[in-house]
């Protein structure tokens, strides 16, 4: 019973879209139906300014964390690393937002955290090196995933190098509209507001 109590509330914790529900609560707007749609810390970012931002990335983190931590609090033997993955596809999955989420940039961050400290740090250090050469969110988020793939292949075990193999690769796939439009010249950088513009 255990077991399935933690892998559905790893899941659960994932889907819990906490850009969705700030900006309903207190900016009274629904991100997606500005920028990109996406229910993560980017989009409120660029609708909503840099303090619902910073919000929805920080609690986005801290569902990949606490996801890790359930075996630990309910006593169950399932491995941290499912819970990270079901948090995460929960993210991006969100049964309480019609299965339409974010691109769990910030989720995949708070499930290394927990599992890989050294290799989160430095995959937050290429990030905003990343972010300030090229203004590009989503090509930081791209270049810190690998960053963390490359640590994972030479510190970590097999499971932790297997899920940053596919984090990677998640992100990259969920990124490929943004590939498209920085190749093209036409992908958004930061500091800019978007509802403002619609």
């Amino acid at each position: 019973m255990s077991v399935m109590l933690t892998l559905i509330l790893s899941y659960l914790i994932g889907s819990i879209s906490f850009a969705l529900i700030i900006g309903k609560v207190f900016y009274k707007t629904d991100i997606r139906q500005y920028g990109s749609g996406n229910l993560g810390a980017t989009n409120t970012f660029r609708v909503l300014g840099k303090k619902a931002g910073t919000t929805v990335a920080i609690a986005d983190l801290l569902k990949g964390t606490a996801a890790c931590l359930l075996p630990q609090i309910l006593n169950s033997t399932i491995n941290p690393i499912l819970c990270g993955v079901l948090a995460i596809l929960g993210h991006v999955f969100p049964i309480f937002s019609g299965f339409r989420g974010g691109k769990a940039v910030a989720t995949s961050t708070g499930v290394f955290l927990f599992l890989a400290p050294l290799g989160t740090l430095i995959g937050f250090i290429v990030f905003l090196i990343s972010l300030i050469i090229s203004k590009y969110v989503s090509l930081s988020s791209i270049l810190a995933a690998i960053s963390i793939l490359v640590y994972s292949l030479i510190f970590e075990d097999t499971l932790i190098k297997a899920l940053s193999f596919f984090i990677s690769i998640f992100v990259i796939v969920l990124h490929r509209e943004n590939i498209k439009r920085i190749l093209r010249g036409t992908e958004n950088k930061v500091g800019k507001r978007l509802k403002d513009d619609s």
